[in-house]
């Protein structure tokens, strides 16, 4: 899931969950902060319930490359795999930046 820097992603949403998506997204971030936070404390526990927990929401809410990438969290955390989990984290920091949704 690899993108470039100026590569914008766009997300169409159902216009029912307008109210919801700016929380959800928010909520995201706070992950991204909490990975890194884990990750200078070698806490792989917290990273791969992160991870499950992104795994588990992110196509209810349309985004399914949260989805994907709360399971390569999961299971780089898993695999205690230092190097996948900051690379991981860094490309849902630059997926979080780069959306752009459409509610229709």
């Amino acid at each position: 899931m690899t993108q470039k820097p100026n590569d914008r992603i766009t997300v169409r949403i159902d216009p029912d969950l307008a109210d919801l998506i700016p929380g959800f997204l928010e909520g995201r971030r706070q992950d991204v902060a909490a990975i890194m936070k884990a990750l200078e404390q070698n806490d792989d526990e917290t990273i791969r319930i992160l991870g499950h927990n992104m795994k588990g929401c992110g196509s209810g809410y349309g985004f399914d490359g949260i989805t994907d990438l709360g399971k390569s969290l999961e299971q780089a955390a898993k695999n205690g795999d230092k190097e996948e989990m900051k690379r991981k984290v860094s490309e849902l920091s630059a997926y979080l930046d780069s959306l752009d949704i459409v509610y229709e």
